[in-house]
């Protein structure tokens, strides 16, 4: 147990140095690869072995590891610090100061420094350490011809790649850690390690743009870093623990306690830039493909609503766990609107991940089983999907040359196995028996027994969902032309691709045994039981394998419907019996030929993104104030 909880928190940091002092590029490549399919191991075994209670981290080199996680600590901070000198930027420099001065006196003050076991795995950690070293790696091992093709296209004299494989390979270390943390100080640590970790690869173009964009994301997450440690100092001189283990079994303890865990999803709500802190990840799309998969999916963002969701214990049934759920469903249906009005591909996922986001945290606000297994299953089914769709628009940006979706109208003449695992992402997300679609099923149900405000916006931001992810799949199909060249990938691409893809549909398939094994033991009181592939509720059931058999049997019709395609005649759109006989064409005045072409609407004037914003900011923190007044 102990090896293993080593491997997959120390040897990402190791290969990182590897890949930044060894100037090798097939050093690196081995390196990744072989991190990548150490930690994928390390993962599984975690979970054969099973969950764990809280069990310490002894000294190293004759140094207690508290010690040291305290000593890391305040460097840490020095090196933010810096970059906020660096970049002349005094919301960092003070953040950061203020986090150093209240640490300091936490440290020396008020802490008696009794030994707390270090590291927890139970079911929640578990699956989080699956997500992140499994999809991380996959992401990480996609970034190795990514990157070179990239800094191909920039025209770099000197490469930057051993700086961004350190970063990008120390991010899974970090995210392994903070979600086994069990001392409230370590999951400090690992949080702003996360931090550091993403202002320096959001940055790593090194234009004025991406700079701006990383010093923006620094000075929001420095703020969550000093909301982590507020409340962490309340919810300390409540309890007198640092042990998250003890704290969640005690539950609510009156009004210090439970505002301190108001500051402690303050932080969450930053890291996974809920409204509205969302602009910081809105710019972190700036960065190459592989860094925004990493962020989107399986690292920074999920460590803010796994921050949110672990905490959910300690502020049930209280005034806190309604405003977090109205927060979250806020964000929700906003961004979702947001989406609508965006035709950059990125953006548009980069919205799709702050809404969805927004109703895992949701479902932890509303704090009863079913809304907290359609949290924890949301995160498994985003992660993947998501994953999958930021890597698909990184490969057709390198190969077309844009993101934009109305550029991407018919790809599938042109890249077909890429058009097509794009398609099959984008149905993960918008359609059952999809584990995505199930999941918001479930949030909606869990709200419909709580709040109506919660449950209204749920189901507003789930029917605008399905516009944006509809518009953007439909877009796409078209035919290939006979005699077309097949497209080629390295495998590097094409493997990631194809194992998220496969993996995005087989997760669905098994989300009823994902659920029986991992997450009954953990809810203790199960929303529902399991027969014939179904998950059954007193309320009803999501006949999940049955749905997959008809989806299967759709899927062999149409392929045998559409198995004489290329004997058809492919006919241009009929316009109104005024069609030229030049392709594209239409008859118009004076019987000239005129050009057309097909486009998505966009409804910019009615989803405006410049003139919605600062006022869904502006609910937004008016709602987060209302939730930090009302857990007082």
């Amino acid at each position: 147990m102990s090896n293993l909880l080593l491997l997959l928190i120390l040897l990402p940091v190791a290969a990182a140095l590897v890949c930044y002092f060894v100037r090798s590029s097939a050093v690196r490549k081995l390196t990744v690869l072989g991190t990548g399919v150490v930690l994928t191991l390390a993962s599984l075994g975690l979970l054969t072995q099973g969950t764990f209670e809280p069990i310490a981290v002894g000294s190293f080199l004759g140094i207690s590891s508290d010690f040291l996680i305290t000593v890391l600590d305040f460097a840490l901070l020095g090196v933010i610090f810096f970059y906020g000198f660096k970049h002349k930027s005094l919301l960092i420099q003070g953040f950061t100061l203020a986090q150093a001065a209240l640490l300091a006196w936490f440290e020396i003050v008020m802490l008696n420094h009794e030994a707390v076991p270090a590291l927890v795995g139970d079911q929640l950690a578990l699956i989080m350490v699956l997500v992140i070293s499994i999809i991380g790696s996959l992401i990480c091992v996609f970034a190795i011809p990514y990157m070179k093709e990239h800094e191909e296209h920039l025209h770099l004299k000197k490469s930057r790649q051993p700086r961004f494989f350190f970063f990008l390979v120390l991010f899974l270390g970090a995210m392994n850690g903070l979600v086994l943390s069990n001392n409230i100080l370590w999951m400090y640590f690992f949080f702003e390690v996360t931090t550091l970790c993403s202002f320096m690869l959001i940055g790593h173009d090194a234009t004025e743009i991406a700079t701006k964009n990383a010093v923006r994301a620094l000075w929001m997450n420095a703020l969550g870093g000093l909301a982590f440690v507020v409340g962490m100092m309340l919810v300390y001189m409540k309890t007198g623990t640092l042990d998250i283990s003890a704290i969640l079994a005690a539950g609510p303890q009156g009004a210090l306690m439970v505002t301190g865990v108001g500051f402690l999803c303050l932080a969450g709500f930053t890291k996974a830039a809920q409204v509205p802190f969302q602009s910081w990840l809105l710019g972190a799309m700036v960065a190459p493909t592989p860094v925004s998969a990493l962020l989107h999916s399986s690292t920074m963002v999920k460590a803010g609503v796994f921050v949110v969701l672990r905490f959910a214990p300690a502020y049930i049934d209280t005034f806190l766990s309604t405003g977090v759920a109205i927060c979250g469903a806020f964000t929700f249906v906003t961004c979702a609107a947001l989406a609508i009005g965006q035709s950059n591909g990125k953006k548009i996922l980069a919205y799709s991940t702050i809404s969805n986001l927004g109703l895992i945290i949701c479902c932890a606000g509303i704090n009863t089983p079913l809304a907290l297994t359609a949290a924890v299953l949301l995160i498994v089914f985003h992660a993947v999907s998501k994953s999958l769709l930021f890597l698909c628009v990184g490969t057709i940006e390198q190969a077309i040359g844009s993101r934009d979706i109305e550029d991407m109208r018919g790809l599938y003449g042109k890249l077909p196995r890429t058009a097509l695992i794009t398609i099959i992402g984008i149905l993960t997300m918008l359609l059952p028996p999809f584990g995505v679609l199930m999941s918001k099923w479930m949030a909606i149900e869990a709200g419909a027994d709580t709040n109506v405000f919660v449950v209204t916006m749920l189901a507003m931001g789930s029917a605008l969902t399905v516009v944006y992810w509809a518009r953007w799949g439909g877009s796409m199909m078209g035919s290939s032309e006979e005699g077309s060249k097949t497209e080629s990938q390295p495998m590097l691409i094409s493997l990631p691709l194809m194992l998220l893809c496969g993996s995005a549909v087989v997760l669905s398939l098994a989300s009823p045994w994902i659920y029986n094994s991992m997450l009954a033991p953990w809810l203790g009181a199960a929303p529902f039981t399991v027969s014939f592939g179904s998950l059954n509720s007193a309320t009803g059931s999501f006949a999940v394998v049955p749905l997959f058999l008809v989806l299967g049997l759709g899927v062999l019709f149409a392929a045998k419907a559409a198995a004489g395609f290329r004997k058809v005649k492919i006919m241009p759109p009929y316009l109104g019996g005024a069609n030229s006989t030049v392709d594209g064409t239409y008859v118009g005045p004076m019987n000239g030929d005129v050009p057309f072409a097909a486009g998505n609407m966009y409804l910019g004037e009615l989803f405006a993104e410049g003139k919605l914003t600062p006022i869904f900011n502006a609910l937004a923190i008016a709602l987060i104030v209302l939730m930090l007044g009302g857990a007082i």
